[in-house]
Parts: structure tokens; sequence; C-alpha cells
């Protein structure tokens, strides 16, 4: 079935689409514009777009669009308003990768005190105690494929792995034991990943109550959206010694205004959402497209749809 024609409408830069020809031969790709008036005689039944849509998405789904993927993971700022009844799917999971990688990172530079360790004198030469991931605690809110991913990573360190997550469905993976209550998730972990979707719910999910139930000295690293920590809170959290660090790839808003506190405090480090980039970040975004599209294309149901309700 892969071969019948289909016509894809994209906010996609069409550089990054040559897969999906290779694929699917009969495959006619056109670029839309992301803002302003659509051409009149354009037309697609699938639409690729960003993960937080257009302005002018409303106008480019009414030209026949019965199917919209959103190329990302988190849809948090997509507007579900101009979808109607058409469903919505996006590559979730597909950063689980070098984001997983990337909290790695965080925890080990943590733990090895880095880059504190790089000397730049013989006066610096000296031992200093480094502490190690083996036998620690990594709390993950949220369990999902980056959570996942991060589990089957922290457990070949020989961490203790703690989830909590919305259902209660035993893990996946062997080794990881699901926490019912945050707080107590909180409360044992020296680690603790956001690893959870941005919904009306999660929204402010770490917040002074949280920070407070966590155990002193842990270290909060976050790459969901910073909409799930209140940063007043994290301040106070950090400024009061409850957090010995905050790793933070995301932040509300991004980026930071000149002369946020976000950039400047010592127990902060602050990159620019970027923890999904790796080789092949671009090309596993993709992945699960092309995937839906040969579903599409087949009649099959469709995967990794998000729930408008719930808006994930």
């Amino acid at each position: 079935m892969a071969d019948r024609s289909v016509r894809i409408l994209t906010h996609v830069p069409a550089p990054l689409l040559a897969r999906v020809t290779e694929r699917f031969a009969a495959a006619e790709i056109i670029a839309v514009p992301e803002q302003g008036a659509v051409a009149a005689d354009v037309s697609g039944q699938v639409l690729l777009t960003q993960a937080w849509g257009s302005p002018n998405l409303a106008e480019v789904v009414a030209r026949g669009v019965r199917w919209v993927h959103a190329y990302g993971t988190g849809v948090n700022e997509f507007p579900f308003a101009a979808l109607g009844e058409r469903p919505l799917t996006c590559s979730r999971g597909a950063s689980a990768i070098p984001i997983s990688e990337w909290v790695l990172t965080m925890m080990l530079t943590a733990e090895k005190r880095i880059p504190e360790q790089w000397i730049r004198s013989p006066a610096d030469w000296r031992i200093t105690g480094l502490g190690g991931l083996h036998g620690k605690t990594l709390g993950l809110i949220g369990f999902g494929g980056i959570g996942q991913a991060v589990a089957t990573r922290a457990l070949a360190f020989g961490m203790t792995v703690r989830a909590h997550r919305r259902s209660a469905a035993a893990s996946p993976i062997a080794g990881v034991e699901i926490v019912a209550e945050l707080d107590a998730l909180l409360a044992r972990s020296d680690h603790v990943v956001v690893a959870a979707p941005a919904t009306p719910e999660t929204r402010h999910l770490l917040d002074r109550r949280a920070f407070s139930q966590m155990k002193p000295g842990a270290h909060l690293v976050n790459v969901a959206r910073g909409a799930l920590v209140d940063q007043d809170a994290l301040r106070e959290a950090l400024d009061g010694d409850r957090l010995a660090l905050a790793s933070l790839d995301v932040c509300e808003p991004e980026p930071p205004p000149e002369g946020h506190w976000l950039y400047g405090h010592p127990k902060v480090r602050l990159s620019p959402h970027i923890s999904w980039s790796g080789p092949r970040a671009l090309e596993w975004l993709l992945e699960p497209f092309l995937d839906n599209l040969a579903r599409f294309l087949a009649g099959e149901p469709l995967r990794d749809r998000v729930d408008l309700e719930r808006r994930y």
C-alpha cells in the first residue's frame, strides 16, 4: 500500500524530508508558509507541521487534511482548537537516546564535580572527594520513552531506579520500582529527573511543597518542559540548600530575558533546550511519521496519537 499517491503539506523544511519520497515514491511534498495566506490551489491529505503548530494552521488543515503529525515530542504549545476532529500524532519518544545521554552526563558531572576539577596551575594539584552514581537513587518523574531510556542507562551504573507516573501499570523494565506517591519518590531520590509531559495537570508539579519533600542535597534535572517547575520555588530550594544543583535544559520562558537569575545562579546549569540534539536526531524525529504514513495509506490505526483532552 506504500506506493499509493498522497499529498503531504508541510511546515517542516523540505530538505529534511528526503527520506519521505525515498520510501514513498508516489508522495508529493508541498511546502506551505507558517504564516499568512496559503495559495488557493494548495491541498493535501496529510499535514506535517512543527510541534508548536503555526499561525495559519486552521487554514492549512481546511485544505483537505485528514491527519496531522507534529514533528516533535512535546505538543504542549500546539493550537489544538484548529484541528477540529482530525487526529494528531507526534514523534513521541524519538529523542529518547540523545536526551537520556544528556541526563546521564548531567548526573555524572554533578557527582564528579565537573568542570570544577580541571586545573590551571601546580597550585591546583590536589585530591578532591568525588561522588558516584553507583548506589545512588534516581527518581524519575514520568516513565515514557525518555524515562525508560534514562532508567536503562542508570541501572547499568548500579543506581536504584524508582519512577512515578500517571499509570499504575507494572514497570516494563526489570529493576525499576513504580512509586505511586510523588512525595515518596522525592524523599529518597539523590537525583530527580523530570521527564513527564507538560499538561494543565502537571503545571508547577514541582512547587514549594514538592521541594520541601526532597531529600536534602538532591540534584534536579529537567528535560521535560519549564512549566513543570515553579521557578520561584526552585530558587528558594537552591538558596535554602534543599537542592545542591539544578541542571535545566528547559525553563520558562525560553530563553529567559537578559539578567534573569537562572543565568547567574551558582547552583544552576542551564542549557538552551538542546538535550534532544545528536547525530541522527532529526532522522529519528521523522521515523514515527514514516511509520504512520504507511499506516495511513494502508487504512490502519495510527500510532502515538495525542489525547486531545489531556493534550499529550
